[in-house]
Parts: structure tokens; C-alpha cells; sequence
């Protein structure tokens, strides 16, 4: 079977439904609704399948199929009982045709922008009386042979329009901040429309995604979700020899590397040339290699097919040591999760090495031909995102500066002079146009110093910088190395005599810097000019959280009935080494 093939190392639909027996209730939930145009209930069944192998219990809501507008408009309908965090909405493009069948020609060539204008209209209809995301899948593309090719230039052909409305789709969800596409035409390219569609069960249980692409399809889905709830790839750290070049540049030298036209070049130039637009995205690239590190930076410095360059690396580790020791090296540097990190690696055994001392790092099963390493990590889907933002464009350049102070402070005994050597200033504004994207990437992806861990979009953070009753503050930081960029975000609400903490987030690039002192006295000022007695705060743990478990004791909070109480009556600012910028 296909899925078993290749490239798709991935669970039967069989063997994922076998998980549903499994037992789920120590894992943390989500709601899922999902609306078809068809019927739906082995991608229910997939889906909390994948999410149990993910460490996810999905709980789904399932309507009838063919009933998407009468659960949406009905105000009484189950859906809105059931308060679920996402809904998925599946017009499937096989329902669609035969609608579009049934048309008069001006009615085809408005087919497209009237499914865009409903489609907007069941949006806002939900979020009128719901706060969950939308999940829609776009079409699945194939042609009907009315006009074969010619029916690109016909725009009252059926593929003339299913291409106008996927395309059509990807504007209104940037018009629309809490729509989000599932790209479900991909899978169907991917996989092929024999194996995607299955014509026997469609016309005998209306079931318009065969089962062997169901696991496909549901993993699409599950990676929106988990990117949206923070679970993202952040670094990718790569080996060197017979990866991003062919060949062992100690033993064939510069000269004999295979890049550009030599040999397997072609491939490796484009894996690095993949690595490099994920670089320009705000992916975080790290190499760690077993090398000499003259000789490993010598292609970087003196091959001219090199498309990667050093200053391309956050971080570059090339030595005799473990791999899975200097992957721990590179994490300390990073401060960022090992679930957060790719190690792309030609080698079986340093693949496994890594896997079995860092079982969190992923680790891709590079397929044994170098020509299929493109093709197979671009399928795998790995850095799915929830967000983008200007700021991501300068990660690199922000952990480059990052390992610089590490050095840095290697060469002070005393912390505090280290500090005030970073000449450190803080710039605080309220929630605007320019940067509620980065704030909303920050409140989606933050897990460990993330007092609530309330996940907020970029619609929902819209909403807050224009309510009466809620402050909304983000917190950039520079030093003598560079900008930080955002690096705190708090949401206050504004309550008769105090004010609460909703949301208190920080990058963990800035622990130990003194911002949340900075932060602090900025809140105990806005206390004071709302004539504010209280400051109170909460802690909901979480499996990633434990690093902000004491964080409003260490401030001086008290605990009161679950919440933390700070009187600022007798408050005085702390001293920090952060100015107002």
C-alpha cells in the first residue's frame, strides 16, 4: 500500500483508529468540530487517532453530512453546544461539481466568488458566537474532461473555478485572522487522485477521502493545530559531509566536494538552498558536525557553489565530540526546547545516536539517495507555522548576537557588572497594527515562561488592543550586540481594584537579564496612575511551564486562593539594569 511505501513511514488508518481504544485522559484536550459536505466520520476517527501518537486527546464533534449552513446559521445547533476549539469546514470539490452541473453559465462564472462570499458569511456567523478557529480545506483539483486543457482559458469551466477559488481562499484567510487553510489539494497531488479518491466509497457511503489517504490527510491537519497551539520547529541543525555537500571535505578537500553541477552537487546545493529560504522565514540554522572546524568552514569561506554561509549559522559546531552532547550545547545557547529542533544527518547511526539520548530532537529518516532529500523533507511538512512576522526575518542574526554574550560573559566574575555592561534599554508600547503579528506569535507559541498559557490569535489580540476594559503591552529590548526585538507581552485586565495578569510571557532568551523586574515596576506604575491598590496574578502549570512555577513568589506576591496578591502600597521599584528607551 502506498502509505507503507517510499516515503510514508506512517501509521495505517487501521492502526490509527486502534488507538482510540487507547487510554487518553492524561493527555491534554482539544475540541474539534467537524462540518462535511460529505461524510466525515473516518477523519474523525483518523484524526484522534494521529493525535494520540502526538500526545493529544482531540474530542470531536461530528455533524450530519450535507448540513454545514443549517449548523452554522442555527443559533440552537449542537455545534455551538459544543464550544469547540477548532472547526473544520470540508467542501469536498467532488460535491461541488455536481452543484456546479446544475448551473447556468452566469452562474458558473460566479461560482468561485460566491463559495468566497458564503464562506465569509459562515465565518462570521461562528465567530459572532464562538471564539474557535476555523479550519477549511481547500480543494482537491482534478479535471472533469468537459474542456480538457483549453478549460484554463474558459472561465465557465468547473477547473477554471475550482483553481479561482483555491487561490481566491488564500486571500480571504489573510482578510480573515482566525481562518486558516488546510492544504488538502497538496496531499491529492502528492499521493494522486487513484489513491486519494476512492470512487466505490464515494458513491456508496459518500465518503470523499479514501481511507488509505485519510492518515495523510488528518497529519495536515493535526500540524495547523499543533502549530497554532505553539508546537512549532524553531532550528534546524545540520551535518556537513555527504549532507549539505557530497563527499568528506577532510579527506577529498575543497577542490573534490560535490556542490552546483558535480555529481549528487545538484542536490546538495539544493538542500542548502532550501535550508536558506527556511533561514529567510526565521527558521534558526545550526551546523553540528564531526570535523576540524578549519576544515569544516573552509567550503563556507572558499567554494564558490556554496549557497549557505557562515553568517547563515546561528551557531556552528564542528568538532570530535558526541553528537548528541553538542546538540545539548547548542540547545543551552538557544535556550529553546528540544522539541523545537530538526538534525537533518546522512548518517544511520548518528541519526539513531540522537534519537535515543534526545528522543524530543526530530530526527528525518533521510531517504539513502541524496537526490531524494529535497523532495522527502519538503513532503514531511516539518516546519508547519501558525504565524510570520518582519521579526522573524532576524533570528539568526539575534541568536548569532546571543552567543556573542555568551562569550562575553565568560569574562566577568560578577553578574550584575556583566549586565550593566549591555548598556540594556526597554521600549514598551501598546498593542498596535505594527506589532500585534509578532505579539500574537509570541502568545500562540510560548510554552515555558508562559504563566497561563492561554493561546491568543492575531484576531483575538486585535480585539483586545480595542476593549475598554484590557491593556494590552509588548516589551522590545536592545543592548550594545543588537535588538532582541519583542520580548514580553502582557494583557491586563481592568478590574474595580486591581489589575489582573492575564496573560505574562517572555522569550527565554532574556532570562536572567532583569526584565521581568523592568516589567514589574512598569506595572506597579500603571497601578498607581489607575488608581490601582492591587496587582494579582495567576500560575496554571502546564507540562512545559515548571520554569515560571515560582515566578510571582520570587517577586514578592503572595498567594491567596489560588491567585497571587501584590499590595502596592508599600511597593519599591527593583533595581535593574534596563532603561527606558
Amino acid at each position: 500500500m502506498l502509505l507503507e511505501e517510499g516515503y510514508f513511514f506512517m501509521k495505517s488508518f487501521t492502526d490509527l483508529s486502534k488507538n482510540n481504544k487507547k487510554d487518553k485522559s492524561n493527555l491534554p484536550k482539544v475540541k474539534l468540530a467537524i462540518l462535511g459536505q460529505s461524510a466525515s466520520q473516518f477523519l474523525g476517527e483518523a484524526m484522534s487517532g494521529i493525535a494520540y501518537d502526538t500526545g493529544l486527546n482531540i474530542e470531536i464533534y461530528e455533524s450530519d453530512f450535507g448540513q454545514i449552513e443549517q449548523e452554522i446559521y442555527n443559533p440552537e445547533s449542537e455545534l455551538y453546544s459544543f464550544q469547540a476549539d477548532w472547526i473544520l469546514i470540508f467542501h469536498d470539490s467532488n460535491s461541488l461539481q455536481k452543484k456546479f452541473s446544475e448551473l447556468n453559465n452566469d452562474e458558473r462564472r460566479a461560482f468561485s466568488d460566491s463559495h468566497i462570499e458564503n464562506l465569509g458569511n459562515l465565518y462570521k456567523t461562528i465567530k459572532s458566537r464562538l471564539s474557535s478557529k476555523i479550519l477549511y480545506y481547500n480543494l482537491a483539483e482534478f479535471s472533469d474532461g468537459i474542456f480538457g486543457n483549453f478549460s484554463n482559458k474558459v472561465d465557465i469551466s468547473f477547473n477554471y473555478q475550482i483553481k479561482k477559488l483555491n487561490f481566491n481562499l488564500m486571500d480571504l484567510s489573510r482578510e480573515l485572522k482566525d481562518l486558516f487553510i488546510v492544504d488538502l489539494n497538496s496531499v491529492s497531488q502528492l499521493i494522486g487522485r487513484k489513491e486519494f479518491f476512492n470512487s466505490r466509497l464515494y458513491y456508496q457511503a459518500s465518503l470523499a477521502i479514501s481511507l488509505d489517504a485519510l492518515p495523510l490527510v488528518a497529519k495536515q491537519t493535526l500540524d495547523s493545530i499543533l502549530a497554532l497551539r505553539g508546537q512549532v520547529k524553531k532550528c534546524l541543525i545540520f551535518d556537513l559531509d555527504n549532507t549539505l555537500w557530497g563527499g568528506v571535505i577532510g579527506d577529498d578537500g575543497i577542490e573534490k566536494i560535490e556542490l552546483g553541477n558535480l555529481g549528487n552537487g545538484k542536490a546538495h546545493s539544493e538542500l542548502q538552498r532550501w535550508g536558506k529560504q527556511l533561514k529567510e522565514r526565521g527558521i534558526i540554522l545550526a551546523v553540528c558536525s564531526k570535523n576540524e572546524e578549519y576544515n569544516a568552514k573552509d567550503p563556507f569561506l572558499n567554494h564558490p557553489e556554496m549557497i549557505l554561509k557562515l553568517e547563515d549559522f546561528a551557531i556552528f559546531v564542528a568538532n570530535w565530540n558526541n553528537k548528541a552532547d553538542n546538540i545539548r550545547d547548542i540547545q543551552k545557547v538557544l535556550n529553546i526546547g528540544f522539541d523545537s529542533m530538526v538534525f537533518i544527518d546522512d548518517n544511520p547511526y548518528e541519526r539513531n545516536l540522537v534519537r535515543e539520548n534526545l528522543p524530543e530532537v526530530c530526527v528525518p529518516e533521510l531517504p539513502e539517495d541524496p537526490v531524494d532529500y529535497v523532495d522527502f523533507l519538503r513532503n514531511e511538512n516539518i516546519f508547519e507555522t501558525g504565524s510570520h512576522s518582519l521579526n522573524d526575518e532576524k533570528r539568526t542574526e539575534q541568536y548569532r548576537a546571543e552567543a556573542e554574550r555568551i562569550v562575553f560573559q565568560k569574562s566577568f566574575s560578577d553578574p550584575g557588572e556583566y549586565l550593566a555592561s549591555l548598556k540594556m534599554k526597554a521600549n514598551i508600547q501598546e498593542f498596535g497594527k505594527f506589532n500585534i503579528p509578532r505579539v500574537a506569535q509570541l502568545a500562540e507559541r510560548s510554552n515555558q515562561f508562559n504563566l497561563r498559557t492561554i493561546r491568543y490569535s492575531e484576531a483575538e489580540i486585535t480585539s483586545i488592543s480595542e476593549a475598554e476594559n484590557k491593556i494590552g503591552l509588548s516589551y522590545s529590548l536592545e543592548d550594545k550586540y543588537g535588538d532582541y526585538g519583542i520580548i514580553a507581552v502582557i494583557i491586563l485586565d481592568i478590574n474595580s481594584d486591581h489589575l489582573f495578569i492575564d496573560t505574562w510571557i517572555m522569550s527565554c532568551r532574556v532570562l536572567k537579564r532583569g526584565v521581568e523586574w523592568f516589567i514589574l515596576n512598569d506595572l506597579a506604575e500603571r497601578c498607581k496612575d489607575l488608581d490601582k491598590p492591587k496587582l494579582i496574578g495567576e500560575y496554571i502549570p502546564t507540562k512545559k511551564n515548571k520554569l515560571v512555577k515560582d515566578h510571582y513568589q520570587s517577586l514578592g506576591f503572595v498567594e491567596d486562593e489560588g491567585k497571587w496578591v501584590l499590595e502596592l502600597k508599600d511597593f519599591k521599584a527593583l533595581d535593574n539594569n534596563i532603561s527606558k528607551a
